[in-house]
């Protein structure tokens, strides 16, 4: 079985936003079935497992309205900035959303959001030798980032706290457990910070 044994058959647009859009498509099914997929499609992101000299990582508490609850996450952000590559959208995250800057960069981990629903997918990048944005340079929050918080916990803690379900947010889950992996192997296996990324290589 291969992606070929699905073909497209019509798109649709059903609704453009300023983040996200949706369509329908009608597929043929590799047994010659047709059925109708709803897609939500979705520019991609980014995230930052930041990493002090203590093994700490950097988190932010923000309220997310769909779910109606303050999430701990991980400094992340849209891909929308026309030209802006994904490691430079990973810096200005880092920059607006926790007030840091790093002098190293690797590719941690790629996923897929939620794939059976949407084409979303977040690269999450691993950053070490953190320094704080002087005062006077740092962003001036807005929205929801006006009381979105920073704090650092260790790395063993927040993996315990993400199988105990205390931390729940997809991207800071798997970037938890992925730097916990990698730090296991000696942090040997990380890819370069410009590494290929298939899951955007159209756009």
């Amino acid at each position: 079985m291969n992606e070929a044994d699905y073909t497209v058959l019509t798109s649709t647009p059903v609704f453009q936003g300023r983040v996200i859009s949706l369509r329908t498509d009608e597929l043929r099914m590799s047994d010659g079935s047709v059925s109708r997929r709803e897609i939500v499609e979705h520019p991609g992101a980014v995230a930052v497992v930041a990493l002090d000299e203590n093994d700490d990582i950097v988190l932010v508490h923000q309220y997310r309205h769909p779910v109606r609850r303050y999430l701990y996450e991980l400094p992340a952000g849209l891909l929308d900035v026309d030209g802006e590559s994904a490691p430079d959208g990973a810096s200005r995250e880092l920059f607006e959303e926790a007030s840091l800057r790093a002098e190293r960069w690797w590719t941690l981990v790629d996923l897929y959001t939620s794939p059976g629903m949407t084409d979303e997918a977040i690269r999450i990048f691993l950053a070490r030798g953190l320094s704080d944005v002087p005062e006077g340079e740092r962003f001036t929050p807005e929205h929801e980032e006006i009381t979105m918080t920073v704090s650092r916990v260790p790395l063993d803690e927040a993996a315990r706290q993400v199988l105990n379900g205390e931390l729940t947010n997809a991207a800071a889950c798997v970037g938890i457990l992925a730097a916990v992996a990698a730090r296991a192997d000696g942090w040997r296996g990380l890819r370069d910070v410009s590494a290929p990324w298939p899951a955007r290589s159209g756009r």
